[in-house]
């Protein structure tokens, strides 16, 4: 594995750029912050919920919002009942079809409470901390943006979408008057956010903030290097290669002789906790190679001690020979720095479709767990136009179906799908529009 090539910016012209911003509420909008640390002030992630020093208020307000969508997250589970409540509650967050075209800037009612809250103080003792040094806000969540503009901050406020399509929500109420400027991952959201009437010029197709230690340089010598490892892992047969080989050659040059590691699948769990029971279903049925050592198995479930200790206590019997690795951090920072890491040797990633869809750009084909929410129903529907990712079977048959689509080439063909048609290079588009401004 090549050198880890992100280096923090030092001296004051280089981390004292921006504010950058997110929440932590799950992973999605931290993960999305991280790649950005570079051009973050002091190279800190400032959490618009949990700063220190936040109002007591502010914070039991963030923290309900938390739990409604951490338990919700969980509830649907239950039969029927889990259902039934969760399709009440994603009405809410609901995104619209996109045809017919047509006028959407109507406000929706969340997006109404939002900015009734801020009114009422909600976020002001952020922002008039952030004035103090009036750089220019980059979050990864709309509230804090809405903050600044209502509060009048001085300078550029940006917001990076995390997600293929978005709801009303992430536009302001005014999206004609308003200022905030919006960093699109995809085509998806850039026609999106025109539909709801923000101004063209406020918005820059950057694609997703991939992190740097997966992608290398402008030329992507990281990316490409274990592309080109993960394409024989995911081929065994060559049938993709023998077809493509003008294309795989003319986008990656020559493949090496052998793989630098295992065939190796990872299966990401979200901050909910919500897919522990079907990543247990796929370690059974995957058990007898995993222990023949055909393939590694990876679960990987951020910073929660207690998932941690429900997976030790479900895997320790299986007896897998250190092929099975339970994958957690310390801190956010730690997982994510440990999570890149184990990626470069990941050749397939089970996930539900978060954040991590735009992950398959690193070339990394994406077996879709079940979604949570109307936005990861779009991010799915955008993974599959794309051809990047399919739709997992019955994870109690993953010894069968897995290998079936190994041994066809379908997982190398979603692989170089992901890299040819999804924008890699977004971290670097935002730090040179930062940088411009």
């Amino acid at each position: 594995m090549e050198n880890n090539p992100k280096q923090r910016a030092e001296g004051p012209e280089q981390n004292r750029r921006a504010w950058v911003v997110a929440v932590d509420m799950g992973y999605g909008h931290q993960r999305t912050a991280y790649p950005l640390e570079d051009i973050a002030f002091a190279n800190k992630i400032i959490n618009a919920n949990s700063y220190e020093g936040i109002p007591k208020k502010d914070r039991s307000f963030w923290q309900s919002t938390r739990y409604l969508y951490e338990f919700i997250s969980r509830f649907k589970r239950v039969p029927v009942l889990g259902d039934s409540l969760f399709y009440f509650l994603d009405r809410f967050q609901k995104i619209l079809t996109y045809y017919p075209k047509r006028d959407l800037s109507r406000p929706n009612v969340t997006l109404k409470n939002i900015h009734y809250f801020i009114r009422g103080g909600w976020g002001r003792d952020l922002i008039k901390r952030l004035e103090k040094n009036p750089m220019p806000i980059i979050t990864t969540f709309f509230t804090p943006a809405f903050m600044a503009e209502k509060l009048n901050y001085p300078n550029e406020i940006y917001c990076v979408v995390c997600d293929a399509d978005i709801n009303r929500t992430w536009a302001d109420i005014e999206p004609k008057k308003s200022k905030i400027k919006y960093f699109a991952p995809c085509t998806w959201v850039r026609d999106r956010l025109k539909l709801y009437n923000v101004r063209p010029e406020n918005i820059f197709l950057t694609g997703y903030p991939l992190p740097k230690e997966n992608i290398g340089g402008l030329d992507k010598e990281i990316l490409k290097h274990d592309l080109k490892h993960r394409l024989l892992n995911l081929d065994p047969n060559k049938r993709y290669r023998k077809i493509y080989a003008p294309l795989i050659k003319g986008a990656l040059g020559q493949l090496p002789e052998k793989s630098d590691h295992p065939l190796t699948i990872m299966f990401s769990i979200g901050g909910a906790g919500a897919q522990k029971e079907i990543c247990m279903k796929a370690v059974n049925s995957l058990k007898k190679e995993i222990k023949n050592q055909k393939i590694r198995f990876i679960i990987s479930l951020g910073v929660r001690p207690e998932l941690k200790k429900y997976f030790i206590e479900k895997v320790k019997d299986l007896k897998l020979d250190g092929w099975l690795h339970v994958l957690s951090g310390r801190t956010i920072d730690d997982y994510f720095e440990k999570f890149n890491e184990m990626l470069r040797e990941t050749d397939v990633l089970w996930t539900k479709p978060s954040e991590l869809s735009f992950y398959a750009g690193l070339g990394v084909p994406i077996i879709i767990a079940p979604t949570i929410g109307s936005q990861e129903d779009f991010n799915k529907r955008w993974l599959l136009h794309i051809g990047a990712a399919m739709s997992q079977e019955n994870p109690k048959y993953a010894d069968q179906w897995f290998f079936d689509l190994l041994n066809g080439g379908d997982f190398a063909e979603m692989a170089m799908q992901g890299f040819m048609e999804i924008e890699k290079m977004g971290t670097y588009n935002i730090e040179r529009i930062i940088g411009n401004q």
